[in-house]
């Protein structure tokens, strides 16, 4: 496998679900081709009257149990390789937690740090208008994602409507919640992570409050897992962002730091101090003798490189794709348990779904009532992720995706092919 590809990365883990099904070579190759792919070219009027060009993308990988549904990421890293990934992904995540959706991604090439915020408005405008085609709330419903959140999706949902001539609240979810958002959509992904860690914690017998976390990346899921385990007497002892990470022995002030976040310049921690508070690099971080480590950032932070020396007994994936299949065998090996992100970091698109369904219903749920439903769809879904791991000895990404991958492929056998 090419480590530089994490589409390669991703139909790994396919091919593995599907010898474990005996999966027919028909359905395996529908599995492997997204069903549809839009590249496109935006031009943007900058602030000082130049002209500059961005590239984004828009992939739909299934809709066969229902419309698309992902996110929109903008950062200088996507490529068409990574928003390949990262749609097939989300039909997994959909489908092992049995939503009716189907998976989708988005992203736009560029390093939004460098652009203002008049700029980032034209060019996510911009850019809506060019995957505006393939988009709509019975197609493909967009969400936030890395360096975007309710504000853009808010320019999403309003570009689409100017179009339309009608507000089209159901065009995209994580909106907010002046616009039809959800309550709790924000910290959905954050909350689903903490589920899924005092789930696990639950299965090995032990105490949440003598749990030691480390958490790399505090953006919207980092920062979210941080403090929700917090709350449950966890111990954070590490967190990190693109400026740096952080440590404390005695454990982490997590609300502190994020409402230091909420000022900072570019929302980073750099800058933070507090008693007891040292800096470390990110590798340290990810090496910390603590019992869970959530990998909340980017993709490929846990490699053959660095496994052998993580010491962490629990992974519990916030981020999409942050551990390679190598890593993963060799954690494995060595008794580690990982809980993927399909299932770890699926609370977002829980909570998404329940805010498109509210949209179209124009009937919305109090806070208690939408964390309350997502606590019953995370748990039933580690349960059932969990027996599996145990009835057939496998480890736990296997089992989901033993789950997701056999109920699409279930709804691809029912439909049949076109034509």
């Amino acid at each position: 496998m090419s480590q530089n590809s994490v589409f390669e990365m991703a139909l790994e883990q396919l091919n593995d679900a599907a010898r474990r099904l005996n999966l027919d070579a028909s359905t395996l190759r529908v599995l492997s081709h997204p069903e549809r792919e839009l590249t496109v070219a935006c031009p943007v009027v900058m602030d000082d009257g130049r002209i500059e060009v961005f590239t984004g993308h828009r992939v739909q990988h299934s809709s066969a149990r229902g419309p698309c549904k992902g996110g929109i990421r903008f950062h200088q890293n996507v490529d068409i390789d990574e928003v390949r990934a990262l749609a097939m992904w989300m039909t997994w995540k959909c489908a092992v937690v049995n939503i009716p959706y189907g998976g989708a991604k988005g992203g736009v090439q560029v390093d939004v740090t460098q652009l203002t915020p008049n700029e980032i408005r034209r060019l996510t405008r911009r850019f809506t208008v060019g995957i505006m085609p393939i988009i709509g709330p019975h197609s493909d419903i967009p969400a936030p994602d890395v360096n975007t959140n309710a504000e853009t999706m808010g320019w999403i949902m309003d570009t689409v409507s100017m179009f339309q001539g009608s507000t089209v609240l159901d065009i995209v979810t994580g909106k907010s919640i002046d616009l039809g958002g959800s309550l709790g959509r924000r910290e959905a992904t954050g909350r689903g992570v903490m589920f899924n860690t005092l789930e696990l914690l639950k299965r090995k017998k032990i105490n949440p409050k003598k749990t030691t976390v480390a958490v790399q990346g505090f953006g919207n899921v980092g920062s979210v897992s941080a403090d929700l385990l917090t709350k449950e007497g966890c111990r954070v002892l590490a967190v990190s962002d693109v400026s740096g990470a952080y440590y404390c022995e005695a454990g982490l002030p997590i609300a502190d730091m994020i409402v230091y976040c909420t000022t900072s310049r570019n929302h980073l921690l750099e800058g933070f101090s507090a008693p007891g508070v040292s800096k470390i690099s990110n590798d340290e971080l990810l090496e910390l003798d603590v019992d869970v480590l959530v990998p909340a950032a980017l993709e490929k932070q846990i490699t053959i490189a660095n496994a052998d020396r993580i010491k962490a007994d629990f992974i519990v994936e916030g981020a999409n794709g942050p551990t390679t299949p190598e890593a993963e065998r060799l954690l494995t090996q060595k008794g580690k348990i990982v809980v993927p992100d399909i299932l770890a970091n699926s609370g977002g698109v829980v909570v998404s779904y329940f805010e498109w369904v509210q949209s179209i219903q124009s009937f919305f749920w109090d806070e208690d009532e939408v964390n309350s439903n997502l606590k019953r769809v995370m748990v039933n879904s580690f349960k059932a992720v969990w027996d599996v791991h145990e009835s057939h000895g496998i480890d736990m990404r296997n089992a989901a995706m033993l789950i997701a991958v056999g109920r699409v492929a279930q709804a691809i056998k029912q439909r049949g092919i076109f034509p």
